[in-house]
């Protein structure tokens, strides 16, 4: 590799470095000067400032997992329709093709969810 390749590097080492050395310097800073007074209220459970009720190990139901992974499972299917959505026009009908049978297949997914009453949020 050349010299003027890794020169081109080194603004982004050097704010790096920058970054690095402030945030050390704030974590630092804060455990010298920083108040250590435990009491009841600071060791106590804060979930946006409603008081916990309940266990927080209570079963949840399969059903939430369901439908994270749906979420998530569609939702990164989807990111994958920006990139071809940019450069569609020089695909042509190859990639019309290619992204029709993924969106086939995603849907035929869907379907196999609907028919099998993943989104059937009344059932229990």
């Amino acid at each position: 590799m050349s010299e003027s390749y890794l020169g081109s590097y080194a603004p982004i080492l050097l704010h790096l470095i920058v970054a690095a050395g402030i945030a050390g310097a704030i974590i630092f800073l804060s455990w010298v000067f920083g108040q250590r007074k435990p009491n009841p209220n600071k060791l106590g459970a804060y979930e946006c400032g409603i008081l916990p009720t309940g266990d927080a190990r209570e079963p949840v139901t399969v059903k939430f997992y369901l439908v994270a992974m749906l979420f998530i499972l569609f939702d990164v299917e989807a990111v994958f329709l920006f990139p071809w959505a940019v450069i569609y026009r020089t695909l042509g009908w190859y990639g019309f093709v290619e992204m029709f049978l993924y969106i086939l297949v995603l849907l035929a997914g869907y379907v196999y969810l609907w028919k099998k009453g993943a989104f059937d949020w009344s059932r229990s």
